[in-house]
């Protein structure tokens, strides 16, 4: 078996990538490509498969790809492992689009969100515009609330588009203040590079105290919204 899951840029695929290419959505947070790998690689074998993480902070994005050698495994993973839920997650499994090209630049920044606004009722409202990848929204992780402000990633930039259009000023139920949509910002190299060292300068994250790993992921946050042109 292939263990070194190269990325499905490397493999030269012949065959019909539609048919063995798969993308899982609502993947738990903490989960690593290893453990991707075997969970998917129990099905049948894998020529390539990548969880996504962000560029800049190494972050799962709760997602990631598959391509199988058989089409028969493809589609028995959509059978078996689509709707399993792992830890607090549903995950979901279905053919992914062949070509990633469309996906650039398709993700949300959105802000003014009610706090009450849950991550579902963010989707639903936003899930008129089109199929939507992914989407999260930033709580202080301190308190555990939400800070009103969101990302949605949709499948296509065009999408996105609309949703911009549509809700961009509008105020939602339940809100007060009108939300703003843009496109999110892609952080410059020079800003990521700055962000990168300050998020491993830590010499002992590996096992931090309770206190210490909450002040991390505050800073994390921070940084991330920093990165992100959150004001």
């Amino acid at each position: 078996k292939n263990k070194n899951c190269p990325s499905p840029m490397q493999t030269g695929a012949a065959t019909d990538d539609s048919k063995t290419n798969l993308i899982v959505n609502y993947l738990p947070q903490n989960m690593t490509q290893e453990e991707f790998r075997s969970l998917f690689g129990s099905i049948g074998e894998i020529e390539s498969c990548k969880l996504v993480r962000d560029k800049i902070t190494g972050q799962s994005l709760g997602y990631g790809f598959v391509n199988y050698i058989d089409p028969k495994d493809a589609e028995k993973a959509i059978n078996t492992l689509n709707g399993l839920r792992l830890q607090t997650k549903t995950i979901k499994v279905s053919y992914a689009r062949p070509s990633s090209a469309s996906i650039r630049d398709a993700n949300l920044y959105v802000s003014g969100l009610p706090k009450t606004m849950t991550q579902k009722e963010l989707e639903q409202l936003f899930s008129q515009y089109g199929r939507i990848i992914t989407s999260r929204i930033l709580v202080d992780q301190v308190t555990g609330v939400s800070r009103g402000v969101g990302f949605i990633r949709f499948d296509k930039r065009i999408e996105a588009e609309e949703a911009i259009k549509g809700l961009n000023g509008q105020k939602p139920s339940g809100a007060t203040e009108p939300i703003t949509v843009k496109f999110a910002n892609n952080p410059s190299q020079k800003s990521s590079q700055a962000l990168l060292s300050q998020l491993y300068q830590s010499p002992n994250r590996r096992y931090p105290g309770p206190l210490h790993h909450q002040a991390q992921r505050f800073r994390l946050d921070n940084l991330l919204n920093m990165a992100y042109g959150v004001k």
